[in-house]
């Protein structure tokens, strides 16, 4: 009995200061792995970066998009390989330009097909209304975007991803299209560009990414107000038309009738002009083709109607870089100022709006 007795003592006193076994990993520097947790498996992302991502790739795997870029790239490269080809003289025709090689294949054609510059000036626009017309709309009427939302996800991060992923896949596309003329220019000629043009060419795909960008969001504004894809896609393009088309021929009109004679004072002329001058800053496409024609071509001094005294004692020079970027600051900005101005208004309609379940 006291053997039996002794024994369990001993039993409960052994288990209770036993020592615990450790389980050493087969590789004890996993622990270090950067992205890694203790059971090997990799850290699960952000659930912004994550939106960020699946956007993207919901893009890049659309064939909305494979058509558009493919459009794109076919016309700007058409006419890149036509000038090579056929109007390599185009390119060096103009002895104040002869420096700027790798700028006049941007904005110079054989005049079969439209430059660079113009094919992304007007192509643009569609490309970036074709990324966010159903950003919103399609989610919602999916019933996707409620799910989203029952998710521990703040709000604003939807709209967040969307626009970064859409700016994210403009800035591949034009950045892809102006290393590949630069490639085929570089291909032509066995000279490299200049810093200079570098510069030029990696600023102007800067703007031209704003430029789209605007688009995006406007694209996009009008995805959070209308609940159909088709009507906020119409009434993207009504806008774009409206610009391109409608505008100038009431700018026009209005220029028209303020149309001094020819015995007019210089003071009116200066006025007309100025009144001209202002009121094609409105649309967008024209802060755009100002902004191209002072990058692209160094040579241009200015934007906007000039004085006598203005002219008087000026040396006719190619501009450098940085004074070309302050003259088309005003420009700049403006395009700036549109295109935050829809990320605003699509900010404040979207967190205001009440999104239901299916």
């Amino acid at each position: 009995m006291k053997s039996t007795l002794l024994k369990s003592g001993i039993d409960r006193l052994t288990t209770i200061i036993k020592i615990p076994s450790f389980n050493f990993p087969t590789n004890p520097f996993r622990f270090l792995r950067k992205g890694t947790v203790e059971n090997d498996r990799p850290l699960a992302l952000s659930p912004f970066k994550a939106m960020v991502r699946k956007e993207i790739t919901d893009h890049i795997t659309n064939w909305r998009f494979i058509i558009l870029f493919a459009i794109i790239t076919l016309a700007c490269l058409g006419t890149l390989f036509s000038t090579l080809s056929d109007g390599m003289k185009v390119l060096v025709n103009d002895n104040s330009e002869n420096n700027f090689f790798f700028l006049n294949l941007f904005t110079k054609s054989d005049g079969t097909l439209p430059p660079y510059f113009v094919f992304v000036g007007f192509l643009g626009p569609l490309f970036g209304i074709s990324l966010g017309f159903d950003a919103i709309s399609s989610e919602q009427n999916r019933g996707t975007l409620s799910r989203i939302l029952a998710q521990p996800v703040p709000r604003d991060s939807i709209l967040n991803a969307k626009f970064l992923a859409g700016i994210i896949v403009i800035s591949l596309m034009l950045f892809t299209l102006s290393f590949l003329v630069m490639g085929a220019g570089l291909i032509a000629i066995g000279i490299p560009p200049t810093a200079e043009e570098f510069m030029r060419i990696i600023v102007y795909t800067i703007l031209s990414i704003v430029y789209v960008s605007f688009w995006l969001n406007l694209s996009i504004l009008f995805s959070v107000r209308f609940r159909q894809p088709a009507t906020s896609a119409l009434s993207g393009i009504a806008v774009w038309l409206f610009f391109t088309i409608f505008y100038p021929m009431i700018a026009n009109l209005i220029i028209k009738g303020y149309e001094p004679s020819q015995f007019a004072s210089p003071k009116a002329i200066y006025f007309y002009q100025k009144l001209k001058f202002y009121l094609v800053q409105i649309m967008p496409n024209e802060l755009f083709d100002e902004i191209t024609s002072a990058i692209l071509v160094p040579s241009v001094r200015s934007l906007g109607p000039l004085t006598m005294e203005q002219m008087q004692g000026a040396i006719p020079s190619s501009l450098p870089l940085g004074q070309s970027i302050l003259l088309v600051w005003p420009q700049f900005t403006g395009l700036i100022a549109l295109t935050l101005l829809c990320f605003l208004l699509s900010y404040v309609l979207f967190m205001k709006r009440e999104i239901r379940s299916r």
